[in-house]
């Protein structure tokens, strides 16, 4: 080699073969070294081929699916009812609004009892198919709303809306199968008390029965019907009693003004009435007129006088045996009579003999309702205990058979509050029929793919830059000092 080749520049000679370092790998070459270029691009078709492959593959070969969505909404508002009894009272019930507590969420309970195995199951069945080909429902409820919407995936859009109408019945029947199981759980234990009610009515109503077999008296009424009549009766008494000495005193007086008793003056009227006796006693008369003119012209023992006197007695004795006959006294009470009722004397006998009867038949009258108004103080006593017994059974009775009433009133008008525990819930939304399919979705797909493509090449990029980008950072802070 000569001095010109040691000291000129070597400009033929070939470029020596880089080795591969550590340091190389880590930090990278330069940016203008295109010598890098084909690794880049095999990374690169590398990681297009591992990232489009699977979803080239996937759009391919996945089945089509189709999502059928649904709404449902639960009103807001309470229901209520209310039912008048004409005589017992009013029966009512009232259902809150199925958002009025804070602590149980109706959309949440229904949310749940959707994606019960047994409504999937219940679905399917009616469908054909089996639980895991039926497939289980996306549940979402919208915020502040009482919303429920749901999507449930079949193989065909008819397929998608037809398991979106199986599950919607399922739904239903379900909710229809608990209202129904509530009501007749609540039915059943009403009608234990009922029952009880019923009984308690009966055994009352038979112990009124047998006390008003045992007294008579049939209701506490008719024993104030008693006390009321006895009231009025001893003031009839009183009254007649005070009439009764009125009427006793005014005879009295009248008796004595004429001397003759009441019975000797109607026993007068009646002899005076008779036409024998009048006769006897002229006859008498006659014959006593006879004897005092004989004694006026003979002795007494002058058959004149003794023919006179035989007569006079015989007619004295037949007007006396008359007098017994009509007026039905003895000899010596027929001196009481009166033997000149003659003018105002007979007006006053007669006026006795009425005032009399009067008395009679007021005394008669007394006598009569004071035997009544003892037999009906008797009788008041002896219903008092049972009277008062009868008014406690009345008033149970009357108790029992209301609440016995209310509570019948009561378990009819529940039947009417069927969305209590379970509220109502209405379609808002239909099952739709979709018109495209929701899987594989094929603009996300490539969306995915482009954005993975996209950043495998700027990781190559900053690959590719990584030694100006080191070599700037390690710079940086000598710069800043």
């Amino acid at each position: 080699m000569t001095l010109q080749e040691t000291f000129l520049p070597r400009t033929n000679l070939a470029p020596r073969p880089r080795r591969l370092s550590l340091r190389r790998i880590l930090v990278g070459g330069r940016i203008g070294d295109l010598g890098r270029f084909p690794r880049y691009l095999a990374f690169a078709l590398v990681g297009g081929t591992l990232i489009w492959a699977p979803i080239t593959g996937y759009l391919r070969t996945a089945p089509l699916a189709f999502k059928s969505g649904t709404s449902l909404i639960l009103p807001g508002s309470g229901a209520s009812a209310s039912m008048n009894l004409n005589g017992i009272g009013q029966a009512s019930s009232y259902a809150n609004s199925a958002f009025s507590s804070n602590s149980v969420s109706p959309t949440e309970t229904y949310k749940r009892l959707i994606g019960a195995d047994r409504i999937l199951e219940a679905a399917a069945r009616s469908l054909g198919v089996s639980r895991a080909e039926f497939g289980k429902p996306r549940i979402d409820l919208v915020d502040q709303t009482s919303l429920i919407h749901l999507e449930i995936t079949g193989g065909t859009a008819e397929e998608a809306q037809a398991r979106g109408e199986a599950l919607l019945a399922a739904f239903f029947a379900e909710l229809d199968a608990l209202r129904a199981d509530e009501q007749a759980t609540r039915e059943d234990s009403g009608l234990a008390a009922i029952e009880d009610y019923r009984n308690s009515v009966a055994a009352t109503r038979a112990d009124i029965a047998r006390l008003q077999a045992e007294t008579g008296l049939v209701s506490v009424d008719q024993y104030d019907a008693i006390v009321d009549a006895t009231r009025l009766l001893e003031s009839r008494v009183q009254d007649l009693a005070a009439t009764l000495a009125e009427k006793s005193r005014s005879v009295a007086a009248l008796e004595v003004s004429l001397g003759v008793p009441a019975g000797a003056a109607a026993a007068t009227l009646k002899l005076f009435a008779d036409a024998e006796y009048i006769a006897l006693t002229e006859e008498s008369a006659l014959h006593a007129a006879s004897l005092a003119e004989a004694r006026s012209q003979f002795g007494e023992g002058h058959p004149k006088v003794q023919a006179a006197r035989a007569a006079n007695a015989k007619a004295g004795e037949a007007a006396l045996r008359r007098a017994q006959t009509v007026t039905g006294f003895a000899p010596e009470k027929l001196e009481t009579l009166d033997l000149a009722p003659e003018g105002a004397r007979a007006d006053l006998l007669a006026q006795l003999v009425r005032m009399d009867a009067t008395r009679a038949g007021t005394a008669s009258e007394h006598q009569t309702m004071s035997a009544r108004l003892a037999d009906e103080r008797a009788m008041q006593q002896v219903l008092a205990a049972p009277a008062a017994r009868l008014q406690d059974l009345q008033r149970d009775f009357t108790v029992a058979e209301a609440v016995f009433a209310s509570a019948i009133a009561r378990t009819q008008s529940t039947k009417s509050d069927v969305y209590a525990s379970y509220p109502l819930v209405q379609v808002l939304e239909n099952p739709s029929l979709p018109d495209r399919p929701s899987s594989p979705n094929r603009k996300l797909a490539v969306a995915a793919g482009g954005a993975a493509t996209v950043m495998m090449l700027l990781g190559l990029l900053l690959g590719w830059m990584r030694s100006a980008v080191i070599g700037r950072l390690i710079k940086a802070p000598k710069a800043a000092t």
